[in-house]
C-alpha cells in the first residue's frame, strides 16, 4: 500500500505501532513453542477443560462423577463457579483440583515470558480474557500469583478490571492521540475474535477524567459470526452495518462522535492495516495481501460526521490490555495476557509524560504531529 493510502486508512497514527500515545509495545502476540507444541496451548480455555476432564476420569470408571455425562466443554463456567461454593464436596474438589493444575500450567508460562528479554523487569501483570469472566478463572490467577511469589518472582497478578467484552473496546481508545478527546466525546470501536465480533459505542467521560479511567461502553452490539459463517467480504459487510448503526444511535443520544474508529483484531499488525499473521480463526482469508480491513471499512464508512474517517487496527491482546492504563501508572512495565481460544499476550513500558494541570502534553503533542506527519 503506498504511504498516500496509507495516511487515508488511519490519518493519525500507524496500525501495530510499537509507540502509542501513552505506552511503548515492547512486544505482543509472542508465540513460544516446547516439545510439546506452542506454549501458550498449556493456558488456554481448552487447557482447563482437559485438565477438568483429566480429574473426572477416575470418578467416571466408578460412576460417581458428579458432572455426570455431560462432555466438559459443555460444562458453563456459571455451573463450574456454583460446583465450587455448592454443598456437593466431591465436586467442589474435582473444581479446586482443576485449578491448582492449571495455575501451575499458567505460572509455567508466565514463569517463560518473564525469562524472555522483552518481558525483564515486568513488575506487574493482568489478566484478561473469557477464562477471566469467573470465580474459578479470578482463583486461577490469585494461585499464580502465590506460586511466582513463592519462587521469588517479584510480580503483581490480577483480574483486568473491566468485564473482558467491554475491555476490548475500551482500549481503543488509548490508540487515538488524546487531542481528539477535546472536541469529541465518544469513538466507535470494534473487537474482533475467532467466533464473535463486537462493536462499541465508547463514551470517553474526558472531562471527568483525562486519564480516561472513567471510560464507558455507552452501546455494544454482538454479532457471532461462528454460526453465520460468513464470508470475508460478508463479514466485513455486517461490520460496516453494524457501525452505521452505531453512528445513528450517538446522533440520536446527542454524542459527539469522533470520526475515528479503533479496531482489535488477532494477529500481527503491519503498519498499513494488513495482517502478517494469527488471524486463522476470523471469516476467509484474512492474511491476504490483497484484503486490508481499514481500507475496506473506509470504503464503506468514508466520513464520520463532516470529517474523513480515521482508523487505527492493533492486536486485540494489545487492546484489551491497553484498558488498564490508566490503572498502571504506579509501574514503569507491565504486560497483558488473555485467556482465551489461545493465550494472548503483549508487554508495555509507560511513556514518561510532561503534565500541566492534569493533561497529557507529551502524547498531546506527539498525536498531532502523527496526524501530521503521517
Amino acid at each position: 500500500m503506498a504511504t498516500d493510502e496509507l495516511v487515508k486508512t488511519t490519518g493519525i497514527a500507524r496500525h501495530g505501532a510499537e509507540r502509542l500515545p501513552s505506552v511503548e509495545v515492547d512486544s505482543f502476540n509472542v508465540e513460544m513453542k516446547d516439545e510439546d507444541g506452542f506454549l501458550g496451548d498449556r493456558a488456554s480455555k481448552g487447557a482447563f477443560r482437559k485438565i477438568l476432564d483429566r480429574w473426572r476420569k477416575p470418578l467416571r470408571k466408578t460412576g460417581e462423577d458428579p458432572f455426570g455425562k455431560e462432555p466438559s466443554e459443555n460444562i458453563s463456567k456459571k455451573t463450574l463457579d456454583a460446583m465450587l461454593v455448592g454443598d456437593d464436596t466431591e465436586a467442589s474438589a474435582v473444581v479446586h483440583s482443576a485449578i491448582e493444575d492449571f495455575a501451575q500450567e499458567l505460572a509455567h508460562v508466565t514463569r517463560r515470558f518473564l525469562k524472555t528479554k522483552a518481558w525483564a523487569k515486568t513488575e506487574r501483570i493482568v489478566v484478561g480474557g473469557g477464562f477471566r469472566d469467573s470465580r474459578l478463572g479470578e482463583l486461577a490467577i490469585a494461585r499464580t500469583e502465590i506460586i511466582l511469589k513463592a519462587e521469588d518472582f517479584k510480580i503483581d497478578l490480577q483480574p483486568i478490571r473491566h468485564h473482558p467484552d467491554e475491555a476490548g473496546l475500551i482500549g481503543a481508545l488509548h490508540l487515538a492521540p488524546s487531542w481528539i478527546f477535546e472536541a469529541y466525546d465518544s469513538i466507535l470501536a470494534v473487537d474482533i475474535g475467532g467466533t464473535n465480533i463486537r462493536c462499541g459505542l465508547v463514551g470517553t467521560n474526558w472531562k471527568k477524567a483525562k486519564d480516561l479511567s472513567k471510560a464507558r461502553v455507552v452501546k455494544s452490539e454482538l454479532w457471532r459470526h461462528a454460526d453465520d459463517e460468513p464470508t470475508r467480504e460478508g463479514a466485513v459487510k455486517r461490520l460496516t452495518k453494524m457501525l452505521k448503526e452505531l453512528i445513528t444511535a450517538a446522533e440520536n443520544e446527542g454524542f459527539k462522535l469522533a470520526p475515528f474508529i479503533g479496531i482489535a483484531c488477532p494477529g500481527v499488525i503491519n503498519e498499513d492495516g494488513s495482517i502478517e499473521k494469527g488471524a486463522q480463526n476470523l471469516p476467509g482469508n484474512w492474511e491476504s495481501s490483497k484484503f486490508n480491513l481499514p481500507a475496506s471499512l473506509i470504503e464503506g464508512i468514508p466520513e464520520i460526521g463532516e470529517h474523513d474517517t480515521a482508523i487505527v487496527m492493533h492486536n486485540d491482546g494489545v487492546v484489551q490490555g491497553l484498558s488498564e492504563v490508566p490503572f498502571m501508572q504506579d509501574v514503569d512495565r507491565w504486560g497483558v495476557l488473555t485467556i482465551g481460544t489461545g493465550l494472548g499476550n503483549a508487554r508495555f513500558t509507560n511513556r514518561r509524560k510532561d503534565t500541566d494541570n492534569g493533561k497529557d502534553r507529551d502524547s498531546t503533542e506527539n498525536g498531532k504531529k502523527k496526524g501530521k506527519n503521517d
